[in-house]
């Protein structure tokens, strides 16, 4: 029996040294830096919900409005799928590279991805067509993002007004397509699309 227990130990204690040999012959493994400059320290989150009531059914309206390259025609600037399939998750538009990461039958949110060396914001923005009767809905559009990067309350204040005018531009324009209107041009570049995205 102590014979036995010898034979085992033995090979309990080459397999021990076996795998200490290879580990220190394997390569060593660490997890790629993070690019830096974007983490920010102390985020102040802020939410713009903006809502507009639409004389038209909630199917009928995310019909018109609610492809996600429709962001194109409602906020008069170009738009383009870039990666993957409109409406599908992962789908990539040109408009800010923004990321479709979630839906569903009358709604979707998205997100701007992290650039490097510029602080990630969190920028998420959510567009829904809510039924109200059978024949009205409206439009919720409701913006989620860091602003604590700016200067002072000051310019987070201005930057809120900014996007909140922008977005209620886009929220007139939808509606105006989906009871079947005709858009007014649009305003000149930089003066009715700033505080668009990060």
């Amino acid at each position: 029996m102590r014979k036995t227990f010898t034979t085992v130990a033995a090979c309990v204690s080459c397999a021990v040294c076996f795998i200490a040999a290879v580990r220190a012959q394997a390569p060593a493994t660490t997890a790629p830096a993070a690019p830096s400059g974007i983490v920010v320290a102390n985020p102040t989150y802020v939410t713009i919900p903006l809502e507009i009531m639409v004389s038209k059914p909630a199917a009928d309206v995310w019909k018109r409005i609610g492809k996600y390259c429709d962001i194109g025609e409602w906020f008069q600037i170009p738009c383009m799928i870039t990666s993957g399939k409109d409406g599908e998750f992962g789908a990539v538009r040109s408009v800010a590279n923004e990321i479709l990461v979630a839906k569903t039958e009358l709604s979707y949110t998205y997100t701007q991805p992290v650039r490097e060396g510029r602080p990630y914001n969190m920028y998420h923005g959510t567009l829904e067509a809510r039924p109200v009767t059978a024949t009205t809905s409206k439009l919720i559009y409701t913006l989620m993002f860091d602003n604590s990067m700016l200067a002072d309350d000051g310019a987070r204040e201005k930057d809120k007004a900014q996007k909140t005018a922008t977005f209620t531009r886009a929220l007139q324009n939808m509606k105006i397509l989906a009871e079947g209107g005709t858009l007014p041009p649009a305003p000149p570049r930089g003066a009715g699309a700033g505080g668009r995205g990060n």
